[in-house]
C-alpha cells in the first residue's frame, strides 16, 4: 500500500514538473545574436532594460525612421530603453549591403549609436530564431505578429517578454506610439 502511494506521489510530482517546464515561456533573453561586427551577444546582457527590437533597411521609404529611433534612444536610454537594430534584406532587397556597409551608412547618415546587429532573416523558411520568437504566439505568449515590412518594432519589457508590436509605419516620434512605449520604462 505504501509503495503504491509513493509511486502515485512520484508520478504526480513528475507530471507537475513537466507541466511547469512546458508552460515556462521563453524570453528575449534566451537568444544569442551577432552584432554588426560579428561578435556574439547574448541578449541576457540587456536584462532589466526595455528593448525596442526593429528590423531595419537602408534603401526603404521608411529609412528616415533611423533618425527618429536614434533621437528616441537618446531621449530614453537613461530610463532603461535600448533600441536594437536588425538589418534585413527580406523586403524587395532594400538592405543589400554588407554588415560593414550597413554600419557605415547608419553612422554617416543617421549618427546611429544604438546597438546594431548582423543582417538576419525576419520571415520565411530561414527566419532567425529571435524573430521566430517575436512573431509566433506559441513562442512569445503574446501575439502572432509576422513582420509586415521594414521598421516593424517589437517592444520587450524589462523581464524579457514581448508586450507590444508596433507596425512599420507607426513612428516612435508619434505621441501615441511614444506613450505605448514609455509606460514600460523605469
Amino acid at each position: 500500500m505504501k509503495i503504491l502511494n509513493i509511486t502515485k506521489l512520484l508520478m504526480l510530482l513528475c507530471l507537475t514538473v513537466t507541466t511547469i517546464t512546458l508552460n515556462a515561456q521563453k524570453t528575449a533573453y534566451d537568444f544569442t545574436v551577432m552584432d554588426i561586427n560579428g561578435k556574439k551577444v547574448n541578449l541576457s546582457t540587456y536584462k532589466g532594460k526595455t528593448l525596442l527590437i526593429v528590423n531595419v533597411a537602408s534603401k526603404c521609404g521608411l529609412t528616415p525612421q533611423y533618425a527618429d529611433l536614434q533621437a528616441f534612444y537618446e531621449k530614453y536610454k537613461d530610463k532603461g530603453l535600448v533600441v536594437l537594430g536588425f538589418p534585413s534584406n527580406d523586403f524587395m532587397g532594400q538592405e543589400p549591403g554588407s554588415n560593414a556597409q550597413i554600419s557605415k551608412f547608419c553612422k554617416d547618415e543617421y549618427k546611429v549609436s544604438f546597438p546594431m546587429f548582423s543582417k538576419i532573416t525576419v520571415k520565411g523558411e530561414n527566419i532567425h530564431p529571435l524573430y521566430s520568437f517575436l512573431t509566433h504566439k506559441k513562442e512569445n505568449g503574446y501575439a502572432d505578429a509576422p513582420v509586415k515590412w521594414n521598421f516593424q518594432k517589437f517592444l520587450i519589457n524589462s523581464e524579457g517578454k514581448l508586450v507590444e508590436v508596433i507596425l512599420p509605419r507607426e513612428n516612435v516620434k508619434d505621441s501615441e506610439v511614444e506613450k505605448r512605449i514609455v509606460k514600460y520604462l523605469k
